[in-house]
């Protein structure tokens, strides 16, 4: 996963799956998360979240979702 700063990105079969995202210390705003069209239904969007939330664990950081994809996914994968 690639963090630039302000979003983090993965490469899916040639296409970029990012998430926008702010950070307050050690909180995690997960702002907007988007996968390309020809990547939807297909988990593309999921395993960025899986990535972002090993990420957070690790650095013992808070998401706190903004983004309605972002929010049902932690739910269902708490």
């Amino acid at each position: 996963m690639k963090d630039t700063g302000n979003r983090f990105e993965i490469d899916v079969e040639g296409h970029i799956v990012f998430a926008d995202y702010r950070r307050d210390g050690s909180t995690v705003y997960i702002d907007h998360v988007e996968a390309p069209p020809a990547l939807r239904g297909k988990g593309a969007a999921g395993q960025l979240m899986q990535a972002i939330k090993t990420g957070a664990t690790r650095d013992n950081l808070k998401l706190v979702p903004i983004c309605g994809y972002a929010a049902a996914w932690l739910k269902r994968n708490a």
